[in-house]
């Protein structure tokens, strides 16, 4: 059986932090993705990111993914296997994973959950007609393939995904019909909203989506507004002739390896759904699995680096791999702490609050 001192799932921003704070403190450790490409969510996110200059702020994400991995690939320390996908893990650090034909197991000192996170679904009338999209799946299409998806869309959540999915598809030359949101105000923030509606945009609040028509492919949608109990009103009913429906309403955090260790789960939608307690370290009841990123409870792609690095010193530290790291930890753990908050993070302080209760 193969061995490694820290095996972390996933290679995104969360997890390519925690593997370079780990390995520079000394710490041999192996990275896994399914994907063939290093970076996860980063590389499709093409708009600059917000924040402080910790937090590389001006910079767009495509760039951040692209220095995180220059600096991975001439780590001496980790050891990157891409298109790798860990199918199983076990409470005495043991996890299975399968590599192009080859299934291998390999025994690990400490493990990094950090396997992000995948998009919800919204029920509707043919919501299985070709056509209709997750968000994460149109920027991928576009923003790493090249490909729009269609040429008027539809976009459902005013998330700051949807916005800026949205602002990205008129960037391509798509036109946005109308973006709808069924809460009654946008979700996003006002830059981004601003931006939009000065394109021309709608943004609807206050509206859901009741159908999608069409006979082999989507040609258009049914929408109407929602009253305060978020009941469809009788008689508001509009016809948008779209051939994309892009949705936005969301993302589940991918916690199965947590489950099938035994780590206690708490169900708390501000956090995305189910995710793991865990302690200030991001060590969760399982000793010796750590969960880092969406994984942890869904938020920006700079609150999972910097997850990452938390957890990366703590598995590292635990392991003896400790130098500065009363210093280092008291600095990741103030950077989090700011970035949370303000009334942006207040939906994220209230979700841990009750996680730790």
């Amino acid at each position: 059986m193969k061995t490694t001192e820290i095996a972390i799932v996933g290679g995104g921003p969360g997890g390519m932090c925690a593997a370079l704070v780990a390995a520079n403190q000394g710490a041999k450790v192996t990275l896994f993705d399914s994907a063939k490409i290093l970076g996860g969510q980063l590389i499709k996110q093409t708009h600059r990111f917000f924040g402080s200059e910790k937090e590389h702020a001006g910079t767009r994400g495509i760039q951040i993914c692209a220095m995180l991995e220059g600096e991975i690939r001439k780590n001496e320390n980790i050891d990157l296997h891409l298109d790798a996908t860990v199918v199983a893990a076990y409470e005495n650090k043991v996890i299975a994973y399968e590599e192009g034909d080859k299934y291998e197991k390999m025994a690990c000192k400490k493990i990094i959950v950090a396997a992000g996170a995948s998009e919800k679904m919204l029920a509707f009338m043919n919501n299985d007609l070709p056509g209709v999209y997750g968000a994460g799946a149109v920027q991928t299409l576009m923003n790493v393939h090249g490909v729009i998806p269609g040429q008027k869309v539809l976009m459902i959540g005013s998330g700051n995904i949807g916005l800026i999915v949205s602002y990205q598809l008129m960037q391509a030359g798509v036109k946005v019909e109308a973006i709808i949101e069924g809460a009654p105000a946008i979700g996003g923030y006002k830059v981004h909203a601003s931006k939009v509606r000065r394109m021309g945009v709608p943004i609807l609040t206050s509206h859901t989506i009741l159908e999608a028509y069409g006979t082999e492919c989507v040609e258009g949608a049914i929408i109407c507004r929602l009253d305060e109990k978020w009941d469809p009103v009788p008689g508001t009913e509009k016809r948008i002739d779209v051939d994309v429906i892009c949705l936005s309403v969301g993302l589940s955090p991918l916690t199965e390896l947590l489950w099938q260790v035994g780590c206690k789960m708490k169900y708390i939608p501000s956090l995305g759904g189910y995710v793991p307690a865990r302690d200030e370290n991001l060590e969760t009841t399982v000793s010796g699995f750590y969960v880092a990123g969406d994984a942890s409870g869904v938020e920006e792609a700079s609150a999972a680096m910097i997850e990452g690095k938390i957890a990366g010193l703590a598995a590292a530290a635990s392991l003896g791999y400790d130098r500065h790291y009363g210093t280092l930890r008291k600095e990741y753990l103030d950077d989090i702490w700011v970035l949370r908050s303000g009334p942006v993070g207040e939906k994220i302080r209230q979700g841990l609050q009750i996680l730790a209760e």
